[in-house]
C-alpha cells in the first residue's frame, strides 16, 4: 500500500496544538502495523518559524512540497484573516485541482475561503471566529455549530479538539473504522464524534458542572455492550434511574446529540467494524448490532455513510 502524502502549510506565528492534531493522528501507526501516512510540513518561506507558544520550529520545505501532497492541510492561521499571498493561494487551488484532499483546521478555513475552495459549500472554524468569516465571505455557508464539515475533496473543522475530531473521521475515510479506533485508543481519545455535534453549549444554556453520578459514561457504557437488544429511551431511562426527558436533557448537555442519534451512532460503528473484520453476512451484521434486518442496515448506512455494508465491505474488509 503507498504511503498516502500529508503536508502541513505553517504560517508564522503557527499554533504548535493545531498542528499537532494533524501531526500525532496521521504519524501514529499502531502496533505491527506500516505507517500508512507520511507527513511533511513546510511554509512559503523555509527556515525558523515563530509560534504562537514563544518558540521557533525549523521547517525545511517550501511550496513545492504540495505538488507531492495527497492531503494539504492548513493547520490555523494568524492573525485569522490576514491575507495569504499569492503564492500560496496559488499553491492551494493548484494542490487542489491535482486532486489532493484540502483540510483546514480552526482558522485555516480563512485561507481555503480566499482561495475560493469553500465558494457556495458549508464550512466551520471556531465558534468565535464564524462570524468574521462569514462576514468576509458572504459566498461561504458558515456553520457555527459543528465540529467539522467534510466534501471529500475540501474539509473544516473548528478549533482545539475538532482538529483531531477531523482528522480521525479522515483516517476513518481512508481505512476504515477499526483502524481509526486503534489510532484513537493509542492517543487515549473516544474512537470519533460525529461532525454534527454541538461546537459548545450556549452561554445561557450552559449547565452545572456535572456532578460525578450524573456521569453518563456507566449508561454508555452498558448500552454499548447490549446494542444488539431493543433499547428504548425507558429502557435506557430505566436502568439509568432517571425520566426520559432527565435522560435526553443529559445527552445532549454532555454529548450533543439525542439518545436515538447516539444509539444509531454506535450501531452504525459497530456494523463498520464487523464488516471490516469478520465474514458475516449482512443480516447476521444488523442482527449483531441491533438494526434488526439487512434491509434496515443498508438503509441507515447509506443514508448516513452514502454507501451500501457490502460496497463498505469490499473497500475495507480485512486488510482492503
Amino acid at each position: 500500500m503507498r504511503t498516502h502524502r500529508v503536508v502541513a502549510l505553517l504560517n508564522p506565528p503557527q499554533s504548535p496544538f493545531e498542528l499537532s492534531c494533524a501531526t500525532e493522528v496521521f504519524g501514529t501507526a499502531p502496533p505491527g502495523e506500516p505507517p500508512r501516512y507520511s507527513v511533511t510540513i513546510c511554509a512559503e518561506h523555509p527556515g525558523p518559524l515563530r509560534t504562537t507558544a514563544g518558540y521557533e520550529m525549523l521547517v525545511d520545505a517550501g511550496l513545492e512540497a504540495l505538488e507531492q501532497a495527497d492531503t494539504v492541510i492548513v493547520p490555523g492561521w494568524q492573525p485569522p484573516g490576514a491575507p495569504a499571498s499569492p503564492a500560496v493561494i496559488a499553491a492551494l487551488r493548484t494542490a487542489h485541482r491535482r486532486g489532493a484532499r484540502t483540510v483546514a483546521i480552526c482558522t485555516g478555513a480563512f485561507v481555503l475561503a480566499q482561495a475560493g475552495l469553500l465558494d457556495g459549500r458549508r464550512a466551520t472554524t471556531h465558534w468565535r471566529r464564524t462570524a468574521q468569516l462569514a462576514a468576509a465571505f458572504p459566498e461561504v455557508d458558515v456553520d457555527q455549530e459543528v465540529l467539522f464539515v467534510d466534501h471529500g475533496d475540501v474539509a473544516t473543522s473548528a478549533g482545539t479538539g475538532a482538529g483531531i475530531d477531523l482528522c480521525l473521521h479522515l483516517v476513518r475515510a481512508d481505512h476504515g473504522a477499526a483502524y481509526a479506533a486503534q489510532i484513537a485508543r493509542s492517543m487515549v481519545l473516544p474512537p470519533h464524534r460525529e461532525g454534527s455535534q454541538l461546537q459548545y453549549a450556549a452561554p445561557s444554556a450552559r449547565p452545572a458542572p456535572a456532578k460525578a453520578d450524573e456521569s453518563l459514561a456507566p449508561l454508555l457504557e452498558w448500552a454499548t455492550a447490549r446494542l444488539d437488544t431493543r433499547l428504548t429511551l425507558d429502557r435506557l431511562a430505566e436502568h439509568a434511574g432517571l425520566s426520559g426527558r432527565t435522560l435526553a436533557r443529559r445527552f445532549t448537555e454532555q454529548l450533543g446529540t439525542s439518545p436515538g442519534q447516539w444509539l444509531l451512532d454506535q450501531r452504525i460503528d459497530a456494523a463498520r467494524v464487523l464488516l471490516e473484520q469478520t465474514d458475516l453476512p449482512v443480516e447476521a451484521v444488523a442482527a449483531r448490532v441491533g438494526l434488526t434486518s439487512a434491509v434496515n442496515l443498508r438503509r441507515r448506512f447509506r443514508a448516513q455513510l452514502g454507501t451500501t455494508p457490502g460496497a463498505y465491505r469490499r473497500v475495507f474488509g480485512h486488510t482492503g
